[in-house]
């Protein structure tokens, strides 16, 4: 019968195993599920026209942070669309009290404001972090730090190509090298406020604080950071590779923690009120 015919042609026909190395793109994708298309398709990088108006907006930014998307785009000559389109991949806002300061992500936990109030008297009293935009000559990157707020001392910074949150959680890490804080505070952007990166401060017993409602200004001692380092390092730099520009960093950072006077400190550096002693990492053997 034609089902018998049918039957016996389906079972000659040979199993393809997913992991045999001869696979034609075709097979790959009827596996997947997916058309061929998709196989062949390459994400396309930012024009150099766009890289242009994103540096031209980050400058903008450090000047005018209070400007918002249409004011940015008159300042630009381009519609106000696409200065939404650039500033969400810089991931700035204007500065002003609003509703839904950042956004995280559906699932994760918000944690109330602590430091309405608090005096800040001492290292390790409170820790913040925030991430920020990197121009570069062919492309960009962000890059996060963690900063104590007392003695205003970098104690971890990052570099990324996403905004995943992988590189803050190692930011993160990295700073518990020279202890722990009392209060964390942050935005609540979705790589602050995801599982993965709230753990290893509630597994130390560290109070967590999220910038609200109202709370525009909450991290102005590293918007301050930012500034310094654009004006002084970045900008001036023009950096063409990430290459290039982590041991500038690098350098910057000893610098801005050991060397460079603050007026907001009586013209002390961040090292002389932060004890900087790294604890050493314990052996495993």
């Amino acid at each position: 019968s034609k089902k018998e015919l049918a039957s016996s042609t389906e079972d000659k026909r040979p199993w393809i195993d997913p992991r045999h190395p001869r696979l034609t793109v075709q097979q790959q994708c009827e596996l997947l599920g997916v058309p061929r298309s998709t196989y062949y398709y390459q994400p396309q990088p930012e024009t150099a026209e766009n890289l242009r108006l994103m540096g031209q907006l980050d400058q903008l930014y450090m000047k005018l942070p209070f400007f918002g998307s249409r004011k940015m785009a008159v300042e630009l000559g381009i519609n106000r669309k696409r200065a939404q389109r650039l500033m969400r991949i810089l991931g700035i806002e204007a500065h002003y009290p609003k509703p839904n300061l950042s956004r995280p992500a559906p699932g994760h936990q918000i944690y109330p404001y602590l430091l309405r109030g608090v005096m800040i008297e001492r290292p390790n009293h409170v820790w913040s972090t925030d991430i920020t935009y990197i121009p570069m000559r062919g492309g960009f990157l962000y890059l996060v730090a963690v900063m104590d707020w007392f003695s205003r001392f970098v104690l971890s910074w990052e570099l990324s190509n996403t905004m995943e949150t992988g590189f803050c959680l190692a930011a993160l890490q990295a700073a518990f090298r020279f202890g722990q804080p009392e209060i964390w505070n942050s935005d609540q952007g979705s790589q602050f406020t995801s599982a993965d990166f709230l753990a290893p401060l509630r597994k130390r017993g560290v109070s967590i604080s999220m910038d609200g409602r109202g709370r525009a200004l909450d991290n102005v001692f590293i918007e301050r950071l930012w500034r310094s380092l654009k004006y002084e390092l970045i900008y001036p730099g023009d950096f063409a590779t990430g290459l290039e520009l982590f041991p500038a960093l690098e350098n910057y950072f000893h610098f801005y923690n050991h060397q460079r006077p603050h007026q907001a400190l009586g013209y002390r550096t961040p090292a002389d009120l932060f004890p900087h002693q790294a604890k050493r990492k314990k052996s495993s053997s």
